[in-house]
């Protein structure tokens, strides 16, 4: 009980008591001694004290012996929230310091860059001229008092930066004028980071499975696939026959009706201007002749789900990858410890994953997203992303962040490998449009 209190008990009871019309309250001792015992008792520790936390950074397993990971930006904020962002830097050991946080729960991270030069004087191996990320992260971590006794461990991992990205998801649908679901005009968006023009015929599309619950949680996929594999139920691709090239710094539009959608609703747009479409058989698609057919290679569904299943609300990651490989003839699998049943999904190799984006379902119980349901590995995306409705039809698109501009104006996304920080949710942002820096 707060000081307050006991202190409103006593007034309450004195002034009861005490002459009216007097100047004084004129209090028998023995009310006088219980003032003293009360106000000596008062406990002023009620709420959580301020806690000071470690936290420990550790190289990223390919490191040489002995490679600093000092200097480095944490960032720590309270989950469910983006503003508010509390930082502080790696000494020598990977330690950082948190002083004065305030008892709660937090997502907890860390990136930097590592040209192809540094990448080699970090590993010992041969770099990649376009770049690798280094990630670390802890989502819903609690910060108690008990946590002053031993570091928040950040394990740190490394990922090659993709010349091709993910770079926006429209799957949220909207409600036209009679407020009357609307899902024909969702899309995905890849774009060429780099400053050359890039062939991206054969390239894979791959919709991460959305069973709830889940088919796979992260756990169990370490357990069986030794965390090599990723679940997808639907692979489309850019056709092969021909070669397609995305020019620097530009966008290849993927749709599920290539036509135009903007009277039904301000959050829908005319998307005529496509570039490829998943031709469905489904009536409530209609499709464009004029525009380039996406391949349906492989679906867990039948007929006529031939359009992609991007799931309103979430979850909806997405995740695209190359092969020669026939994906046909790879590993399915019916779900943790199953070995029938009437849907079977794909594995893919996570080794020749190109790019991830995590989009999961909203919490309505804490407000944020459902982030034991994440997908993908931290190597792939360290974060993650989600709109503000579980149920969809709100009009959300998510999008890359602009961080600069190349010479020549062309757009330069941020990609850090961790879709909480690169992403953002908008309603009014156009197809083939992001922000400017």
């Amino acid at each position: 009980m707060h000081k307050f209190h006991f202190l409103t008990l006593h007034y309450s009871l004195f002034t009861s008591l005490s002459p009216r019309g007097g100047s004084g309250w004129g209090f028998p001792p023995l009310l006088t001694l219980l003032v003293f015992l009360l106000t000596s008792c008062i406990d002023y520790d009620d709420a959580s004290r301020l806690v000071n936390v470690k936290v420990q950074l550790n190289a990223p397993a390919e490191y040489l012996p002995g490679t600093a990971v000092g200097e480095r930006e944490i960032t720590m904020t309270k989950t469910g929230t983006s503003t508010g962002a509390l930082t502080s830097t790696t000494d020598a050991n990977g330690v950082a310091v948190f002083e004065g946080c305030m008892p709660d729960v937090y997502d907890i991270s860390t990136s930097w860059e590592l040209t192809g030069d540094e990448y080699l004087a970090a590993t010992g191996k041969p770099g990649s001229a376009n770049g690798y990320m280094v990630t670390a992260s802890v989502s819903e971590q609690p910060l108690t008092e008990a946590q002053e006794q031993t570091p928040v461990m950040l394990q740190a991992v490394i990922a090659a930066k993709p010349a091709l990205i993910i770079s926006k998801i429209y799957c949220s649908g909207s409600r036209d004028a009679n407020n009357k679901t609307y899902m024909p005009g969702k899309y995905i968006e890849l774009f060429n980071q780099s400053d050359e023009a890039m062939d991206i015929s054969g390239l894979y599309i791959g919709l991460l499975e959305s069973s709830s619950p889940q088919i796979y949680t992260l756990t169990q996929l370490n357990e069986v696939y030794n965390g090599e594999k990723v679940v997808v139920k639907q692979v489309f691709q850019i056709p092969a026959d021909e070669p397609f090239l995305l020019p620097a710094r530009s966008t290849v539009l993927l749709v599920n009706s290539a036509t135009d959608h903007s009277d039904v609703s301000d959050y829908e747009y005319d998307l005529r201007g496509a570039d490829f479409e998943a031709k469905s058989t489904d009536s409530r698609h209609e499709n464009n002749d004029a525009v380039k057919a996406l391949t349906l290679a492989f679906s867990t569904f039948s007929a006529p789900l031939t359009y992609m299943n991007l799931m309103q609300g979430g979850p909806c990651g997405i995740i695209i990858f190359s092969t020669d490989d026939d994906i046909t003839t790879w590993e399915k699998t019916y779900g943790y410890g199953k070995t029938t049943g009437t849907l079977s999904y794909l594995l893919i190799p996570k080794d020749i994953i190109r790019d991830g984006v995590d989009f999961l379902k909203k919490n309505n119980t804490s407000g944020g997203a459902d982030i034991s349901t994440k997908r993908l590995y931290q190597d792939i995306d360290a974060g993650y992303v989600n709109i503000s409705s579980a149920s969809g039809y709100t009009g959300e698109v998510v999008y890359r962040r602009t961080v600069g501009t190349t010479a020549d104006g062309g757009k330069i996304l941020m990609d850090t490998n961790n879709s909480s920080n690169d992403f953002k949710v908008s309603t009014t942002i156009k197809p083939r449009e992001y922000d400017e820096e």
